[in-house]
C-alpha cells in the first residue's frame, strides 16, 4: 500500500537492523568527514565528526560525536593535494583503531607526508 503525501512533510524512520529483502545486512558509514588539512584544517561537511586534531603536517586525529560500537571497524579514504596531484590517506602506522577517534596520514606520490586540500574518511562497521 502506497500513499502520497500532499504536503512536503518528511518522517523519521528508525531501525537497529537494515536488510535486504532477501536477508542481507546493509552496512552504512558510522563516521564520514570530508576536510581539508591545508592551513587551519577544517570540516567541509560530516557524518557524526565532533573535531579535528591537527597533528602536524599530513597527520589528523578524528574524533566522533558518537562512540563506534567496535574498534574493528574498516576504514577508507581519499585525498588529493590540488586538482592535478593526488595522494593517499590511511591509518597511522602501529595505531590502533579507537572506537573515539581515529589517527590518519595523508602521504605525496612521492611518500612524503603532506597536508591534503581536499581529504575523506568513511568508517563502516
Amino acid at each position: 500500500v502506497s500513499q502520497c503525501l500532499e504536503d512536503s512533510s518528511m518522517s523519521t524512520i528508525k531501525v537497529d537492523n537494515l536488510q535486504t529483502t532477501g536477508g542481507a545486512s546493509q552496512y552504512t558509514a558510522k563516521a564520514w568527514v570530508n576536510f581539508n588539512q591545508q592551513g587551519v584544517q577544517s570540516i567541509r561537511l560530516d557524518g557524526n565528526v565532533s573535531s579535528l586534531t591537527d597533528n602536524g603536517t599530513g597527520q589528523t586525529t578524528i574524533s566522533f560525536s558518537s562512540l563506534i560500537s567496535t574498534s574493528s571497524y574498516s576504514l577508507s579514504g581519499a585525498a588529493t593535494l590540488n586538482t592535478v596531484r593526488s595522494a593517499i590517506i590511511g591509518p597511522r602506522e602501529g595505531s590502533a583503531y579507537s572506537t573515539s577517534s581515529v589517527w590518519v596520514l595523508c602521504q605525496s606520490d612521492g611518500g612524503s607526508f603532506t597536508d591534503s586540500q581536499i581529504a575523506s574518511i568513511q568508517v563502516t562497521v
